[in-house]
Order: C-alpha cells, then sequence, then structure tokens
C-alpha cells in the first residue's frame, strides 16, 4: 500500500453548499455531530492501509488545516502523513484550479516527490465506506491505465452523473458527462443480468455512475494531464479523450454512497444519520471513522425528550425541551422548553464562562446556541450561532430560497440556514 499515494481533492467554493462553506472550505464542513467531512475519504485511506494522503484545496483552508493537523499524526516510524496542499503561485502557473484535472497538475511536484506506482485521486465531499484495497485489486488484476469506482443508479438519478458503459471484462467503453436526455442516456443502459452477474443486486439500476474515485498509474496520469490541450477536468475531459486508447476499466461498488454537494442532500443525509436504521452508520465496528479528539463530557439532559435523534459529546439540553429526528453537534447548549425537529445542529466550538454569560445578559444577547422556549423546524443551525429566547425558525411562509438582512439567515431548499456566528434576536420569527 505504500506505492499507492492518495489525493483528495477539497473542491471549489462550494457554492452549492452556501452558507455552510461562507467560512470554510468544502471538506471542512462538520458531519454527523463530531466529524469533519475531510474525515470520511481520509479514515476510507487509513482502514485501507494508505498512508500517504495529500488534501488539496484553495478556498479557506485555515480551519481545514489545523483540524488534519489536530487529528492525523502519524508515528516517525510509518512514514506516513496527511498533509493539506492549499492552491499557491509558483513558477509554472498562478492561477487558481480550473478543475480537478487542474488541481492535480499543479501539484504534480508533490507526487513525483513520492513517486507512488499509482495514484488514488478521491472527493472530499462524500459520505462512504469503503475498502480502497478492493479496487486496487481490480486495478492491477485487469492491469489497468485507469480505474474508475462506478456505482448502479436508476435512471431518475442519472442527471446528475457521469455514466460510463462496460464490456464482459470490465473495460469501460463508453463515457458521457451528465446526460439530460433519453437519447444521450440510452447507449448507457446496463442489463440486470450484466450486473448480477458481478454479485451485485440490480434493484431496478440500469446505469452506472461515475463515483469520483480515480485509481491511475502514475506514469499515465502524468502523460493525460501534460498531453495538450490541456484537460482541465477528469470526468468531462481526460476519460471521454482517453478511454479508447487506454485501457480504462472500472471498479462496482454497491455500499452507501451520498454526495453531500448541496444544503438539501447535506440536511437529508444528516438527518438519516440520526434514523434508527442508518443508511450509514458510524458506530460499525467495520472502518472505523477517525476525527480529532477534544475530550468532552459526556452530554447531560434536564428531563429533555429524545426521539429519533443523535446528541454529540459535551451538550446540555434543558429541561422540557424535545428534540425530534434532529443530530446536534458537539458542545450544543439547548434551553428549556424548546422544540427542535428535522434540524441539524453544528454545535459551538468552546463553553461559555460565567463572566460571558452575564456580559450576554447585560447586553442584551443571546448565549450559545438556542434560548428557552424556542420552537426550530427543518434547519441547519450552524457553529457558534445564538438563538434567543422564544425564537420560531419554521419557514411557515413556505419560503424556498431567500437571503436574511445581513446575513442573519439564509433559506435554502426551503431548509433555513442560520450561518455560524450569527445572532437571531429574542421572539424572532422566521
Amino acid at each position: 500500500m505504500r506505492s499507492v499515494l492518495a489525493l483528495i481533492l477539497g473542491g471549489g467554493r462550494g457554492t452549492r453548499l452556501f452558507p455552510l462553506t461562507k467560512a470554510r472550505s468544502k471538506p471542512a464542513v462538520p458531519v454527523a455531530g463530531k466529524y469533519r467531512l475531510i474525515d470520511i475519504p481520509i479514515s476510507n485511506c487509513i482502514n485501507s492501509g494508505l498512508n500517504s494522503i495529500y488534501v488539496l484545496t484553495q478556498f479557506l483552508s485555515v480551519s481545514l488545516h489545523r483540524h488534519i493537523s489536530n487529528a492525523y499524526k502519524f508515528d516517525m516510524f510509518s512514514r506516513g502523513f496527511v498533509e493539506v496542499l492549499a492552491a499557491q503561485q509558483t513558477n509554472e502557473s498562478a492561477d487558481w484550479y480550473q478543475g480537478t484535472a487542474d488541481a492535480v497538475r499543479q501539484n504534480i511536484s508533490y507526487i513525483e516527490r513520492e513517486d507512488p506506482d499509482d495514484v488514488l485521486i478521491l472527493s472530499g465531499d462524500q459520505l462512504y465506506r469503503m475498502d480502497f484495497r478492493q479496487l486496487i485489486e481490480t486495478h492491477r488484476g485487469h492491469k489497468a491505465d485507469m480505474t474508475i469506482a462506478a456505482i448502479p443508479v436508476p435512471e431518475k438519478d442519472t442527471a446528475g452523473f457521469g455514466l460510463l458503459s462496460m464490456d464482459a471484462h470490465s473495460r469501460v467503453t463508453g463515457f458521457v458527462e451528465k446526460p439530460r436526455t433519453p437519447e444521450e442516456r440510452a447507449p448507457y443502459l446496463t442489463s440486470a443480468d450484466w450486473i448480477e452477474r458481478r454479485g451485485i443486486p440490480a434493484r431496478g439500476r440500469h446505469y452506472l455512475a461515475n463515483m469520483g474515485i480515480y485509481l491511475f498509474k502514475t506514469e499515465v496520469l502524468y502523460e493525460v494531464l501534460t498531453a495538450k490541450p490541456l484537460a482541465t477536468d477528469f470526468g468531462k475531459e481526460v476519460f471521454p479523450r482517453n478511454y479508447k486508447a487506454k485501457r480504462v476499466c472500472a471498479h462496482l461498488f454497491d455500499g452507501y454512497w451520498e454526495d453531500l454537494g448541496t444544503v438539501r442532500s447535506y440536511h437529508e443525509a444528516s438527518l438519516a444519520l440520526a434514523g434508527p436504521n442508518p443508511p450509514f452508520d458510524f458506530f460499525s465496528p467495520d472502518g472505523v471513522i477517525y476525527t480529532r479528539m477534544r475530550n468532552l463530557p459526556a452530554s447531560r439532559f434536564g428531563g429533555a425528550t429524545l426521539a429519533g435523534s443523535v446528541v454529540a459529546d459535551g451538550c446540555t439540553i434543558g429541561a422540557g425541551t424535545r428534540v425530534e429526528r434532529s443530530l446536534v453537534g458537539v458542545r450544543s447548549v439547548i434551553g428549556e422548553d424548546c422544540q427542535v425537529r428535522d434540524t441539524v445542529m453544528m454545535g459551538s466550538d468552546r463553553y461559555e464562562s460565567a463572566a460571558e454569560k452575564a456580559e450576554n445578559a447585560r447586553a442584551g444577547r443571546p448565549g450559545l446556541n438556542v434560548g428557552d422556549g424556542t420552537v426550530i423546524e427543518t434547519a441547519i443551525l450552524d457553529k457558534d450561532c445564538r438563538i434567543g429566547r422564544g425564537v420560531r425558525l419554521v419557514n411557515a411562509g413556505g419560503v424556498s430560497d431567500a437571503d436574511g438582512p445581513n446575513g442573519t439567515y439564509y433559506i435554502r431548499d426551503g431548509i433555513i440556514c442560520v450561518p455560524r456566528g450569527s445572532v437571531i434576536p429574542d421572539g424572532a420569527v422566521i
């Protein structure tokens, strides 16, 4: 496994995840109460025996760098590392990353320094559990130049993915990026028999979607990245240009996999994690997901009622409060007699002292995080937000998209999003 170098792509500005990406890069977005999105691909790498990992990012990478440096430390004998490579001006390039392929090309010098046999390229905003050793086995067993991880999807989900077709030997024979019409999709219809012969139940899924997980022979990666005209994106350019001339194979995957690239997908996936039978189980003994050790106390409930929810470490929930179908992040404070439903709370980065609480009271400013008697439904509360007493965050008007005054809140896809550090005064109704 030391012969494989992993590159995790941090993505662009994360506009579809705004305002969660207002003050952080996409891989640094909190998930499941105590983790960050970046913990998913890094943990998959570590569990697969891959300990040489670069994270490529260019936007608001400070918190991401802090999290990685605090969470992932290998001993001096393992030769392992997890390092952030932020976009920077060099003698070869002074531009931002123009796409996934361009991001890797601008960091070729780091790949050359490690001199791996193969390079694994991953996305930083997906929720899944995969043993990359199986992908590597497929790649090397087929003597592939490039290998794409693919997952069966139903026709209704195809518009957002690149689709591929394969022959009997798992070699890719066709590739199209995000088809919009039935005519574009038709050549990529895969029979249920073909899928099931490979040990995967079809269940009405007749298309093979590109998961954004790629494995390259290193010399082939250099070749396709330096070929003229220069490619900027793997899905749109590199694979369509090269699948005929190169040996491009696919590795089929059938576990849970979700792209958390939008506010809607993030909210839905987060609430699913709090359900009784979550599609992705952080409690699984197989493939542990790692994160930063915080040394927080156990959570405390003062007569609160919880139903179908997950509460992280160090939280305080007051008497008479009911939390339903929600995910409550680290150090969250919820007052008494509150109603919290279908909500993702990211919590806080610190606790307030008694003196700070007294100063908040004198200044008429709410404390961290939710005041007494507040009702919150279908919302995402970012870190360190302050929601006053008697507030109603319910989107009673059924608004789909809106921006609050001075960026105090946003509504995206009908979901109320309160940005990091925002203050909602006592009695406000949104």
